[in-house]
């Protein structure tokens, strides 16, 4: 086997070992392979291994892979990076799931922009739970009035959170901010029970995401080695 196959058995066998760990099931947790600036030779790798879902940050990068990589049907793009107002268009038409809407306005102009004839786009609010002025995403309080208004766009489907916590070192720390993503998706849920994702978790705090409910991870150079 190649180094990426290698490599992506290894992060589900990893969350595998969790899950036991935690009384989770593996068959509830989702990995997104991270291939920001990434070539498309590598993500094809990762695809005829069995990865399906992959994530990207850059707007007109997501756009241009999924269209040079049309032609492997079973493939899903996840847009992971903070939005622009001008690139939503690019977005709309060539991702499977949004995972980053912190504004009503990004959310409106991805359902005006989106093709009426394809399945509705898949959408996460981004909260920033622990206020980090350099991260995207919504305090706790602005969670429930976003969705209702994200509920009412029919081309989007509110899937439920994702989080990118506060860097810490601490497993403690870590857990401690996961709970709060996670109380703050359980009272999204009550609210609206077809809500079903929790995005939260890389290489780095895995395990406290996992041990505090994620149901999506989302993982890069742990499979497709260091950034340039």
């Amino acid at each position: 086997m190649n180094k990426i196959a290698d490599r992506l058995q290894s992060a589900y066998d990893k969350i595998g070992l969790i899950s036991q760990k935690y009384g989770n099931s593996i068959s509830n947790i989702r990995l997104v392979a991270v291939s920001k600036t990434k070539p498309v030779e590598d993500i094809r790798t990762a695809y005829e291994a069995g990865q399906r879902a992959f994530g990207e940050n850059y707007a007109q990068e997501a756009h241009d892979k999924a269209n040079q990589l049309a032609d492997f049907e079973a493939i899903e793009w996840h847009y992971i990076g903070p939005i622009q107002s001008n690139k939503t268009k690019i977005l709309a038409n060539s991702m499977d799931w949004v995972q980053t809407i912190d504004r009503e306005k990004i959310a409106r102009r991805l359902h005006e922009q989106r093709d009426p004839h394809r399945q509705p786009l898949n959408v996460l609010i981004q909260v920033n739970l622990d206020e980090e002025e350099s991260k995207s995403g919504v305090s706790d309080q602005e969670v429930l009035p976003l969705a209702q208004a994200i509920i009412q766009l029919e081309r989007l489907k509110l899937r439920g959170i994702m989080a990118i916590p506060q860097k810490s070192e601490s497993f403690e720390q870590q857990r401690k901010s996961f709970a709060k993503v996670q109380a703050c998706f359980q009272a999204l849920k009550s609210q609206y029970p077809q809500v079903d994702t929790l995005s939260m978790g890389m290489s780095g705090d895995l395990e406290a995401a996992i041990a505090e409910g994620a149901t999506m991870v989302r993982i890069g150079s742990a499979i497709f080695g260091p950034r340039n």
